[in-house]
């Protein structure tokens, strides 16, 4: 059974960080692409990040570039979301996705 599951999400003051940490199971993610994708009150769900299977490859949202990190450990089964300098613009629940799987989501909160 293919489950995903974030951890690392909560309130933050505007300026802060956060790290996001996605442990997946079930299946071999060391060669499937991964991405977070948030979702913010009253809107819809769009992609933030991205990383291939190897590491060679991201993505980012614009309005996140410079400021967010992806990045994944294969031997661990976990992708990483970096979060840097955060505004209260990036309040969402943030998911982890994996082909057709996705996770619970976590909470993140800017806000002073």
């Amino acid at each position: 059974q293919v489950k995903l599951v974030e951890s690392g999400g909560g309130l933050v003051q505007p300026g802060g960080s956060l790290r996001l940490s996605c442990e997946a199971s079930g299946f071999t993610s060391s060669r499937a692409t991964m991405s977070w994708y948030r979702q913010a009150p009253g809107k819809g769900r769009g992609l933030v990040a991205t990383i291939d299977s190897q590491s060679t490859m991201t993505n980012y949202v614009a309005s996140v570039k410079g400021r967010f990190t992806i990045s994944r450990d294969n031997a661990k089964n976990t992708v990483y979301l970096q979060m840097t300098s955060l505004k209260p613009e990036d309040t969402a629940v943030y998911y982890c996705n994996v082909e057709n799987y996705w996770g619970q989501g976590t909470q993140v909160t800017v806000s002073s």
